[in-house]
């Protein structure tokens, strides 16, 4: 017999089930169709990428996205090694197209500067940690 409980909180899901009930994999029930809604923008059993998918955020679409469908794919089917350095050019252009049109990525944009600053501030304290260890010894 099996079961499904939700803690209290609301983001814990228990599932009891009998053994053979977890070892058995689940057929796929799902059409096609429905397929196209998950949250997944590349469906590795068909080779397809889904640029509807939610998950992409609006990044196909105008204006940049071209540049940003040209960038994903080429990393989605990169067999270079490390994954996607080859596609680097590819990045930079539509990295390029995203600083050309503030108005549409403003947001994509002020959170690339964050991230900059928190390196930047990040290696600084690691050459004063360096430095204060060369003066202690």
């Amino acid at each position: 017999m099996s079961y499904t409980r939700q803690e209290e909180e609301g983001k814990d899901v228990i599932i009891f089930m009998e053994p053979s009930a977890a070892t058995t994999p689940d057929k796929p029930t799902s059409s096609s169709s429905e397929s196209k809604d998950q949250s997944a923008a590349f469906n590795p059993e068909t080779g397809e990428i889904n640029w509807d998918c939610p998950c992409l955020g609006g990044m196909a679409q105008p204006p940049c996205g071209d540049a940003f469908k040209e960038a994903f794919s080429c990393f989605v089917y990169s067999t270079a090694e490390p994954k996607g350095v080859d596609c680097v050019e590819k990045f930079k252009a539509m990295q390029d197209c995203f600083r050309a049109n503030p108005e549409a990525y403003a947001d994509q944009l002020d959170d690339d500067d964050d991230d900059d600053e928190e390196e930047a501030e990040g290696s600084d304290e690691k050459k004063d940690v360096k430095e204060d260890d060369v003066k202690n010894v």
